[in-house]
């Protein structure tokens, strides 16, 4: 398949800056990996102060216009690697709650059931449930404090290589100031060769320069192909009381079917605030399935609307997860480069938990780069260290104990349960030692496979329409996103074929973009001169940068890289 990306500007004289390393992404593992090579070189520094390492070189990039900006999450975080990165950091980190209350329900369409304990994986207990967005505005003031310089409102747009070819030696940042027709405007400002010795991706799910890297080098080719799920979230305030702070609800069930997997959450906040939402697994057979609609759905159920009663929805989001496992993870480092965090793969399906895998999959990138400063020796051999940092680190025990998770629910529900149940029993081996699994694109089924009204899963189907007070559509809660995009400029949602959307996506698939994107980015507007009736139209200023079109569309013709920097969703309290 040939990935295509916005062709840069030729022929600009573009500025060159020296970097020892470079850190593309200011989530968890990038902010991370920063604040741990900090730590280290000023610990190196104080030993050897006749030989001392500098920090001036030391980058992170972050798309974002203010760090935090694009983070969301849901989120419960495992304090194990935050203990390690900062010792003290329960003293002033913004921790919204301990979870101390937890339940789990599994919902029909008018019941629940109630489990008599919290699944053992599912425990939260003790865990901290946190905005993410708050926790890296946080946690990116103490790499800035750390004398680590952050580029807010840069992406990376591409992977700098060597005359060879074979080694990664940098980034170049995008270019501001583009229009529509990839014409330069009066305030153009080329982006930046950052050449590094070494570059760390930290980009998240699907990240566009993992991607590149991926696809450059066959680095999946021993792999399971990676699975994902998207995760849409809503903030609401609701009565005192109703929900407890640090209070954790959990259900399965409707309105999935036993064919879809999935799941929903509630955490009990400060200030009477809730984060809620729904999480479904990009493998879905039906391509009329809407995980936003999917969302509102679930909260008409009785149970979940008698504890939004009387609240308020404040924001909104979505994002996507990898949920592949152990077997899905990549190659981590190469020829001047590694890969953490979401971008690498390491998440924790069965708890539905990767921030302090993140966390600690960057401090093992910091400690690798460290070394190789202090060494002045960046050959892939030693940038391989972090894969044996990873192998005997808590990463490894935590993944290979979940590594067949997620692949066990291949034919559904039930059988996902038994599989889960015999894993639990042997280690996380369950029948296989490695369960096979597809991308999960390649489920989607054609639409005269179907019933035509959906049968058992009517209630996920289609778009949600939203009553404005329990309910929403779309628009009504990509407003609450905060998205914003500078609108002329060229398309970061590049579709490589729209005849392929306009002549066999229409009847074949119903084309689903409509679907499974959460924030109306894709219509199919009538056209008479259109042979099928519809033609594809983007919307790219509503997209919450989630990446699910790059992930589920059949076609593999959607290619998702990022907009101008700065540009992209607001989650701010997230």
């Amino acid at each position: 398949m040939t990935i295509f990306f916005r062709k840069p500007i030729e022929g600009v004289e573009r500025p060159q800056m020296e970097a020892d390393v470079t850190i593309v992404g200011g989530g968890p593992a990038g902010m991370a990996c920063a604040l741990r090579l900090s730590q280290l070189i000023d610990k190196h520094n104080r030993r050897h102060p006749d030989a001392p390492l500098s920090k001036e070189n030391i980058y992170v990039l972050e798309k974002a216009r203010e760090i935090g900006q694009h983070n969301l999450s849901g989120a419960v975080l495992d304090p194990r690697s935050m203990d390690e990165l900062l010792p003290s950091w329960r003293d002033e980190a913004p921790i919204e709650a301990q979870v101390e209350h937890e339940s789990f329900y599994f919902l029909t369409e008018k019941k629940y059931y109630q489990a008599p304990a919290m699944p053992p994986p599912m425990q939260d207990h003790g865990n901290c449930i946190i905005s993410i967005n708050r926790f890296m505005k946080w946690l990116g003031e103490k790499v800035e404090q750390a004398g680590i310089t952050v580029f807010t409102g840069f992406a990376g747009s591409e992977l700098l290589l060597d005359n060879a070819g074979d080694r990664v030696i940098g980034v170049r940042t995008d270019d501001k100031g583009v229009d529509k027709q990839g014409q330069k405007k009066s305030n153009f400002e080329p982006g930046y060769d950052l050449k590094s010795k070494v570059t760390v991706l930290a980009e998240g799910a699907r990240g566009s320069l993992t991607k590149q890297l991926v696809r450059r080098f066959n680095l999946d080719k021993d792999c399971n192909p990676q699975v994902y799920g998207i995760g849409v979230k809503e903030l609401w305030e609701v009565p005192s009381g109703r929900i407890k702070k640090g209070e954790v609800i959990l259900s399965l069930g409707w309105p999935l079917t036993t064919k879809e997997y999935g799941g929903s959450w509630m955490y009990g906040s400060r200030d009477n605030l809730v984060s809620l939402g729904y999480v479904i697994s990009l493998d879905y057979a039906d391509p009329r399935t809407d995980p936003q609609r999917v969302l509102q759905t679930w909260k008409t159920h009785p149970l979940i609307a008698h504890f939004l009663h009387g609240g308020k929805m404040i924001r909104y989001g979505a994002k996507t997860v990898p949920y592949g496992g152990w077997f899905s993870i990549p190659p981590v480092a190469g020829n001047g480069w590694m890969i953490t965090g979401d971008s690498a793969g390491f998440l924790n399906s069965q708890r539905l938990k990767g921030i302090h895998l993140a966390i600690k999959s960057g401090m093992l990138a910091a400690e690798t780069a460290f070394e190789a400063l202090v060494e002045n020796n960046f050959s892939a051999a030693k940038l391989h260290d972090f894969k044996h940092k990873v192998d005997a680190s808590w990463i490894k025990d935590e993944l290979w104990e979940a590594r067949n998770f997620h692949q066990g629910f291949e034919h559904g529900l039930l059988s996902g349960l038994f599989h889960s149940a015999l894993q639990q029993m042997t280690g996380g081996r369950g029948l296989h030692e490695v369960y096979p699994t597809k991308a999960g694109h390649t489920r989607m089924k054609h639409l005269d496979e179907l019933a035509a009204d959906g049968g058992d899963r009517a209630a996920i189907l289609g778009k949600a329409k939203g009553d404005g007070k329990l309910t929403f559509d779309k628009l009504t809660d990509l407003y609450h996103s905060g998205t914003k995009h500078e609108e002329d400029q060229p398309s970061h949602l590049v579709i490589a074929d729209t005849n392929i959307c306009n002549m066999r996506c229409v009847t074949e698939f119903g084309n689903p973009c409509q679907n499974f994107c959460p924030a109306n980015v894709y219509e199919m507007e009538e056209s008479a001169d259109a042979p099928k009736g519809k033609v594809i139209h983007l919307n790219p200023s509503n997209c919450v940068h989630c990446k699910t079109c790059d992930i589920m569309d059949p076609y593999e013709i959607i290619t998702w890289v990022p907009p101008e920097g700065g540009g992209g969703p607001n989650y701010d309290g997230m």
